[in-house]
């Protein structure tokens, strides 16, 4: 077999999404919806396909570093489009196409009554997979960061794909500005690297990393490498929204439930994690940036957790566990534990894409209500959704033998086995969000799928569905909808769709439950497979570039001694009722099962116990507050600032100066223009003989 991959074939899998995009959203009218879903559908299918094989090859010992194509030279600085392909670049791309089809296969279920939009966002969410695809093939910091702004951008087109709504318009423009502060901190580590390193290219930067972590930053004594490294993490925080760049992703939930898997699950949050990896030759040279990353990573994990528990919202309960999953991760990218981190991205790009297909189901079956407490029951007429979200709570939950507890578990092992500082709380932190990581999922899972029909009598008052009903009633009509004149109006009206049908919950069709089936199976499965060769075996070793920093090596002694440790998946499994973890989740669970079933009646005595914690968590501990009364205003006051003094008194100062004086110098000028030719004659003397006396002075120095 040869060791090199085949270009055309790496080009193929970036452009047959970005293909397929650009037949449904410039020609969407002309194939017409069946057309569009068609062929981006077959455009991810061929990627995915490619992708495998690339994978099988990379194996095999395959690998790719190399210029596709030079955009520009810039004296000793080349602009360039290239791929490097190795085992962690092949897992992504796998990862990513597989989940994407999965959304791209429901999407036709869930957007079917649409009435318009429907090629556009086909469009979009294919142009989402072509550029999360260019930016983990990339080999360059430049074409890093087109694939960053690029998913940026379509993330922002597609929260706001409803347009129309108030709420999507303020959630996309605020995922946009709050990656722009990220995204700024990322171009600064960016520019660090090509000036001291002299290059944009990850091998020759790479090169250089021990002689740039010998420098310091200038004028001060901080490394260069340091602050380099926290830029690009600032970059990652907010792409993988790390607290406090988090607050955006909640709110990203206002664009449909398909996009809300695909950006939360493979696409765009994971990004972050991705780069930290691929830059690890540079992360492992400061320990000072390690220990910022687990810390930052630990506080996400731990206290958006924690946000999770007071949600009614089924997607923003699902979204802020995606918080505290990418936390996870980040936390084990600071105890070095990279390897460990892409595979719990890896696990939970699965069971987190299940959760979100699986509350969107939810969604349509319940006529597009999203609040939990207008739900319940709901086991027994959707059999499929409710088996298979049960399968991603026990794989998101870390339970024994899915695919969750084999990341999980090793995460909070490499965190406990750091000693960087910081390790001592981050190791309680990952620790004790195991307990609200189970109390918030299996409190979802009680509420939607068991107890009390809470879907037939009134909505709860304080749901939008309940809100919406009270207000139909006080302007005559009933709380079904129906008007004085009989004419039906639904009691809550809009959803993702804007549509609502009054009917009974019923199971999806089958394009929408057939990517929950698909899904639920590597939950379940791809730990076991996957732990042995990507943490312990050799994974790792084929085909990557720096596999000296990614394997298990000299900086990793939290993975040595987690190496010594391991004896296989299971007994890996069996030896879980020794660990702490595994008691914390079914503590979790038991706790969910006996507040939401046994005594429905406590949740709301402990909010009234803990008013002042329940407000603080309701309010998202303040951030969106604080974001709008210091940042936001402060921006506000410094460019009024900058307006009225530089703007106006300096620069409207110095053009309107020049002006005046202009008009002041002509005025004067104007009274020796006499039109008397003897007056000019006189002046022409008078200068003369100035001149004659300025060179008989100087001739005679």
């Amino acid at each position: 077999m040869s060791t090199t991959l085949n270009e055309n074939l790496l080009l193929a899998i970036p452009l047959a999404p970005l293909v397929g995009s650009l037949i449904a959203g410039l020609f969407g009218n002309t194939v017409g919806r069946k057309g569009a879903h068609s062929i981006t559908i077959l455009g991810v299918f061929i990627s995915l396909v490619l992708s495998v094989v690339v994978f099988l090859d990379v194996m095999q010992g395959a690998s790719f570093n190399a210029t596709i194509y030079e955009w520009m030279t810039v004296g000793k600085l080349n602009m360039e489009v290239g791929f490097l392909v190795d085992s962690l670049t092949a897992m992504m791309m796998c990862v990513v196409n597989f989940v994407s089809l999965m959304v791209h296969i429901y999407t036709i279920g869930y957007m079917a009554d649409e009435e318009t939009g429907y090629q556009r966002f086909f469009s979009y969410i294919s142009l989402f997979t072509f550029s999360m695809l260019m930016l983990v093939m990339s080999n360059n910091f430049l074409q890093l960061f087109f694939g960053w702004e690029a998913v940026g951008l379509v993330s922002y087109l597609l929260i706001g794909f409803y347009f129309k709504r108030e709420s999507a318009i303020y959630a996309n423009m605020k995922a946009f500005l709050v990656n722009r502060v990220g995204d700024f901190g990322f171009l600064l580590g960016i520019g660090l690297l090509l000036a001291y390193g002299g290059s944009l290219n990850y091998a020759e930067v790479f090169a250089k990393s021990h002689e740039l972590a010998t420098l310091s930053f200038p004028g001060t004594s901080w490394g260069l490498l340091t602050v380099a490294c926290i830029c690009l993490f600032i970059g990652a925080m907010g792409k993988s929204a790390q607290f406090p760049l988090h607050v955006w992703l909640p709110d990203s939930m206002e664009g449909p439930t398909p996009i809300s898997a695909l950006i939360h699950a493979a696409t765009m949050v994971t990004a972050g994690i991705f780069m930290v990896t691929r830059m690890s030759p540079l992360f492992e040279l400061s320990d000072t940036a390690l220990s910022f990353i687990m810390v930052i990573g630990a506080i996400t994990a731990l206290f958006m957790g924690f946000l999770g528990i007071v949600q009614n919202d089924i997607k923003r309960v699902v979204a802020y566990s995606t918080l505290s999953q990418l936390g996870y991760m980040t936390a084990a990218l600071g105890a070095s534990a990279y390897s460990v981190a892409v595979f719990h991205l890896m696990t939970h790009a699965f069971f987190k894409a299940l959760l979100f297909l699986g509350a969107g189901s939810v969604i349509i079956g319940m006529h597009h209500d999203q609040d939990m407490r207008n739900m319940g029951g709901l086991r027994k007429y959707m059999p499929i959704t409710w088996i298979t979200s049960l399968i991603g709570s026990l794989a998101l939950i870390g339970t024994p033998f899915f695919s969750g507890y084999y990341s999980k578990d090793s995460i909070i092992d490499a965190v406990k086995l750091s000693h960087l500082p910081g390790s001592g709380f981050a190791y309680f932190a990952v620790t004790a969000s195991v307990f609200v990581t189970a109390l918030y999922s299996f409190r979802m899972y009680f509420m939607v799928f068991h107890g009390e029909e809470r879907f037939r009598g009134p909505k709860h008052p304080d749901s939008p569905m309940g809100i919406e009903a009270a207000h139909a009633a006080a302007h005559g009509h009933d709380a079904h909808g129906h008007d004085d004149h009989g004419h039906g109006h639904d009691a809550h009206g809009h959803d993702d769709h804007g549509h609502g049908h009054a009917h009974e919950p019923h199971e999806t069709p089958w394009v929408v439950w057939l990517p929950l089936v698909l899904l639920a199976i590597p939950s379940v499965i791809i730990g076991a497979i996957a732990i042995g060769p990507m943490l312990y075996g050799d994974f790792f070793q084929h085909g990557v570039a720096y596999s000296s920093v990614i394997f298990i090596g000299d900086n990793h002694p939290a993975l040595k001694e987690m190496a010594e440790e391991f004896h296989g998946w299971v007994a890996m499994g069996l030896s879980s009722v020794s660990g702490l973890p595994v008691w914390l989740a079914l503590a979790g669970i038991v706790t969910a099962w006996f507040m939401y079933l046994k005594r429905p009646d406590l949740p709301a005595v402990v909010r009234r116990a803990f008013g002042p914690i329940y407000t603080l968590l309701d309010n998202k501990y303040y951030m969106d507050k604080i974001n709008e009364v210091v940042f936001a205003r402060g921006a506000v006051a410094i460019g009024r600032g900058l307006w009225k003094e530089g703007d106006v008194v300096v620069i409207d100062g110095i053009v309107n100066g020049s002006a005046r004086f202009i008009g002041w110098f002509a005025s004067v000028i104007r009274f020796l223009q006499s039109g008397y030719i003897y007056h000019y004659a006189f002046a022409m003397i008078i200068g003369m003989l100035g001149l004659l006396t300025l060179f008989v002075t100087l001739g005679g120095k």
